[in-house]
């Protein structure tokens, strides 16, 4: 399957929102201590507050073999030339350690439609010419993409795809699409909790929000669900297959269909956590189940 030019992130990583709620020297223990329990990579995010660059940056700061990737930095966030430059400067100040994920996102801007916007973003990103010294490993992109369209450009234009909230079956899809050259990551979320109500309202009030945004319910009705699963916060079914829930054993094995079915990647979203708190009980049970044996050295410093 593909790789990102010669980057070897592993078969799984970390995907948190939780560092928009931490204190930068919360946000540093953790990626520290993720870095040597053995976790190759490390994605965030744009939402709620972080710059997607000096997010990046700081936690390229702070480590020193974790691979960090923006999954994903909005495109209407910034221009076309500032995304290029900064990205630029991360591949070089921290050669294969940054991946730019672009994805559609930000102010929005009337008249033009995702794939538009993502198509003219990279022709304005590839027409750039710079005075800035080129980093001695190339800068790797990669972008958000779900329908088949999406999916193509990215494997035209990227090094490939980062899917967000999707089903194996949709992996399967997306591999078929991608070719077998293409790097694919696909994010999906866990928790640990092993009643079905209790899971499932957790599992709801997570996927609130895209079960109530356009795009989100175009990608769900493409995988084959209907308006009845979008209804009361979202069917069983439907929650089910977006959310693995249940003990370590059951988390792994789900979490493990997602490669089966082409992902070269998965980055692994824990919910459940209450904002400010930390996942770290978690990514440690996580890391002794689905990495190799303890990479790297402990730092004594």
């Amino acid at each position: 399957m593909g790789d990102l030019g010669g980057l070897d992130l592993g078969g799984f990583g970390i995907y948190t929102f939780d560092f928009e709620h931490q204190p930068a020297a919360l946000i540093r223990e953790s990626v520290q201590e993720l870095e040597d329990r053995g976790w190759p990579a490390f994605w965030i995010p744009e939402l709620v507050g972080r710059e997607a660059f000096t997010h990046a940056a700081y936690l390229l700061s702070c480590t020193r073999r974790i691979t960090v990737i923006n999954g994903i930095a909005q495109i209407w966030s910034r221009e076309a030339p500032r995304a290029y430059g900064a990205a630029l400067l991360l591949a070089d100040a921290y050669p294969g350690r940054h991946v730019l994920g672009l994805g559609f996102g930000g102010v929005p801007r009337p008249g033009t439609t995702p794939l538009a916007a993502m198509a003219g973003y990279l022709d304005e990103m590839d027409a750039l010419t710079t005075p800035n010294p080129l980093p001695r490993t190339p800068m790797r992109r990669i972008l958000a993409a779900y329908g088949p369209k999406m999916l193509e450009l990215a494997r035209e234009r990227s090094a490939g795809a980062l899917t967000y909230h999707v089903t194996v079956a949709h992996t399967a899809r997306a591999r078929e699409i991608l070719g077998p050259d293409a790097f694919l990551g696909v994010e999906h979320a866990v928790l640990f909790e092993s009643d079905p109500a209790r899971a499932r309202a957790t599992a709801r009030e997570h996927l609130h929000r895209y079960l109530n945004t356009p795009y989100n319910i175009a990608k769900f009705r493409r995988l084959g669900y209907t308006d009845e699963d979008f209804t009361g916060g979202g069917s069983d079914r439907l929650v089910d297959d977006l959310v693995f829930w249940g003990d370590l054993d059951t988390i792994v094995t789900k979490l493990g269909a997602h490669r089966d079915a082409g992902a070269d990647h998965v980055a692994i979203q824990v919910i459940g956590v209450e904002p400010g708190k930390s996942a770290m009980p978690h990514w440690r049970m996580l890391g002794d189940a689905l990495l190799p044996q303890q990479a790297g050295v402990r730092r004594t410093a």
